[in-house]
């Protein structure tokens, strides 16, 4: 896999050296087994994945290539390059603008670009009818298109799902930038519908059987669906793609259980003309990292850190896997951490800031499992590290520690 050309400051002296000793040790990457930094009082464990993915790297150096070539000129992010605020804030300190929020909002009015301007599509990729706007301005959307190649991947299974006259069902967050793309070059060839998770899935499973009314599909997807969709007709043929960055069992879970659906419907035998295997959409990089997720469910640990923005559905999920076993803390970086009594985080499933006392036990040795999404720098798990350490007394050095374990 390629190598990308980021800002070094988004580099890792400490966290960043241990990610490169182990990805030089397991090449192929079949031991997901966590990294163990033990550094005396204080314990890390790291996943054997986490922080920028393929995608993440592509549309940094991008974003930054374009700042670098293009002097002088107006240079726009459609919307948030990532789903980090480290990230997006730096970009913006460059002089980039934002056209849009997270959630489709204007910022600015589109008459305010000209032909002269460059415009960044995000990694999650745009819809054809923001595309469209920027051509009839006369910017070229796909000059500067930062958008994950995984995503595009999907829009092409999709892409190929409609012409077999399949209906495309979306695993996805219907309000997120990704699923909102995906939805739109969708529904440019083929019927499609979002379900958020399992219990929609269910439901309509239960249209499809029959054992609901159709009109319960208006009730709960009349909104996330393609204009005209007949239920009746559109649900005979589908397939399953998904927003990449949800939980990978889910989206599986999601595709066995409509599979199983059609093959109560129709038989074994005709279930190939009912439903299409799609399992070759789910993006490697979600699956590494939560693979590499599960693994720290096996450990024992004290609590457990997770770094990243707080609308990052990649990062949320990872909060999801892990607060199942551990006192689990969602923090955008080193500032949240206030003192060795007290810890701001965010509560995903509320959407809200939280303070907690007495966050940090006071056992020794304490273990602490460390680990970030596919939209965070590894420099700000070096700097949250650290800033536990400062709070540990007789703790180790940890630069000596990452230099003693690499070069064993």
């Amino acid at each position: 896999m390629r190598s990308f050309e980021i800002p070094t400051h988004y580099r890792s002296n400490l966290i960043g050296r241990l990610k490169a000793f182990r990805k030089a040790q397991d090449p192929k990457k079949k031991d997901l087994s966590p990294t163990l930094l033990d550094l005396g009082p204080v314990r890390f464990v790291f996943a054997r994945h986490f922080g920028f993915c393929y995608g993440v790297e592509n549309a940094i150096e991008i974003s930054y290539k374009a700042l670098e070539e293009n002097p002088g000129k107006r240079i726009f992010l459609l919307s948030q390059m990532i789903h980090n605020p480290e990230v997006n804030a730096d970009l913006e300190s460059h002089g980039l603008r934002f056209i849009q929020d997270t959630h489709g909002q204007m910022l600015m009015d589109w008459n305010e670009l000209t032909a002269d301007d460059i415009v960044i599509i995000p990694a999650f990729g745009t819809t054809l009818e923001t595309e469209a706007k920027l051509k009839a301005i006369g910017i070229d959307p796909l000059k500067h298109n930062t958008t994950c190649p995984f995503v595009e991947k999907v829009w092409k299974r999709s892409a190929q799902l409609g012409t077999q006259d399949y209906t495309v069902v979306i695993h996805g967050k219907a309000a997120h930038e990704e699923t909102r793309a995906t939805f739109s070059h969708t529904a440019a060839g083929a019927p499609a519908v979002i379900v958020k998770d399992m219990d929609e899935t269910e439901e309509l499973g239960r249209i499809i059987l029959g054992d609901l009314p159709l009109s319960r599909f208006t009730e709960l997807f009349g909104s996330r669906c393609t204009p005209g969709f007949d239920p009746a007709k559109d649900l005979q043929r589908i397939g399953v793609v998904n927003q990449t960055t949800m939980l990978a069992t889910e989206t599986q879970a999601i595709a066995d259980h409509l599979k199983q659906v059609m093959l109560k419907k129709y038989g074994e035998t005709e279930l190939k003309n009912h439903f299409a295997d799609t399992r070759d959409t789910l993006c490697y990089a979600t699956n590494d990292n939560q693979d590499a997720t599960n693994e720290l469910l096996k450990q024992e640990a004290d609590l457990a850190l997770v770094v990243g923005g707080y609308n990052s559905s990649n990062t949320s999920h990872l909060v999801e896997l892990l607060e199942h076993k551990f006192p689990t803390y969602f923090i955008n970086g080193e500032k949240e951490i206030l003192s060795a009594e007290e810890i701001e985080h965010f509560n995903y499933p509320a959407h809200n800031l939280e303070r907690t006392s007495n966050w940090l036990p006071t056992k020794r040795p304490l273990t602490i499992i460390l680990t970030s999404g596919a939209s965070c720098p590894d420099t700000l798990l070096d700097r949250v590290m650290l800033k536990v350490l400062g709070l540990v007394e007789g703790v180790g050095d940890p630069v000596d520690a990452v230099e003693a374990m690499i070069s064993k």
